[in-house]
């Protein structure tokens, strides 16, 4: 099969492409004939030997990426969710080796659910990191609440377009940030109000916060906290921001947390039903043939993608 494996941590150019044996599955596996994968930017970091480079640097080959949809063609002995020709997508092994980048991914049926007859390959490649990402920060590691005021930071990129749909659905009153450009989009995803990153400092346009979601890190952190009432929550994904945002979040009597999303096939069906339903929506902005995954690579690393892009097999 073909794939894309990974010479060296460094630029785009590092990913090369290559021809592999197919996996062979585990008994707790099945085979994917991959469709459409989707790059978030942890895929960039790691390909740079940052983000998950830690976890996969002593293995013999790398092959970057976690999400995927697909096809079922083969089905390991003790799995009895699936069959083969199922259309099916999920988060591959995360945090871990997920070798998303090929035309088969052998995956733990536990990580996977069936695709939304409604949805394309594409949009459900899309809807797998950066949906469960806001799907288990609202959900599983801080309760978002009807009435609840609720910050999402980069609210037209990935995870952001998702947490905007999904706080809206769970009842907040959602405030999001991006550039002017982004406006009408963070809108229409269900924002109640939006803030242009660029020409308002969000400090000072929004006060009693119940909850953040950071996705940028750095000094983000700290203005967030001025915005975030007593006993608010503080949730931020970016790598290494663990100790800081607790120490940080503890000062201002806020819960602070570094959230790392994990694998799960359960609350991937929870989100197939809100795809299947039309309450969760993804926004696939780019889309690169296999071929072109380096550089999809380098549009990733800009931090400029407007909700997700995604590669085609």
């Amino acid at each position: 099969m073909k794939a894309f494996v990974l010479n060296g941590f460094g630029g785009p150019d590092q990913l090369v492409p290559a021809t592999i044996e197919t996996p062979v599955i585990k008994p707790d596996e099945v085979l994917v004939q991959v469709k459409a994968i989707s790059l978030n930017p942890v895929d960039a970091k790691s390909r740079s030997g940052k983000g998950m480079a830690g976890r996969l640097k002593e293995l013999p080959t790398i092959i970057l990426g976690w999400d995927i949809a697909g096809v079922v063609t083969e089905v390991g002995e003790n799995v009895t969710n699936f069959k083969k020709g199922d259309e099916v997508f999920g988060m591959v092994n995360f945090p871990g080796h997920g070798q998303a980048y090929a035309e088969y991914v052998a995956a733990p049926a536990a990580h996977l659910a069936l695709k939304p007859a409604n949805i394309t390959y594409e949009e459900a490649a899309a809807a797998t990191l950066a949906a469960l990402t806001a799907y288990q920060a609202f959900v599983h590691k801080a309760t978002v609440s009807p009435g609840q005021k609720v910050l999402i930071h980069a609210a037209a990129g990935g995870v952001g377009h998702f947490a905007v749909q999904l706080a809206k659905h769970l009842g907040a009153y959602v405030i999001g940030t991006s550039s002017a450009a982004n406006r009408d989009f963070v809108l229409s995803l269900g924002a109640d109000e939006h803030i242009d990153y660029q020409t308002q400092r969000f400090e000072d346009e929004v006060q009693e916060v119940d909850l953040v979601l950071d996705t940028l890190g750095g000094d983000n952190i700290a203005r967030s906290l001025q915005v975030i009432k007593s006993g608010g929550t503080l949730i931020t994904i970016p790598s290494g921001m663990a100790d800081t945002v607790t120490e940080q979040a503890q000062a201002k009597n806020v819960n602070g947390f570094f959230f790392l999303v994990q694998s799960s096939g359960d609350d991937m069906q929870q989100l197939a039903a809100l795809l299947k339903q039309g309450i969760l929506k993804a926004h696939v902005s780019l889309t690169f043939p296999f071929s072109d995954l380096p550089k999809a690579s380098a549009q990733i690393e800009t931090g400029k993608t407007k909700g997700k892009l995604v590669v085609t097999v």
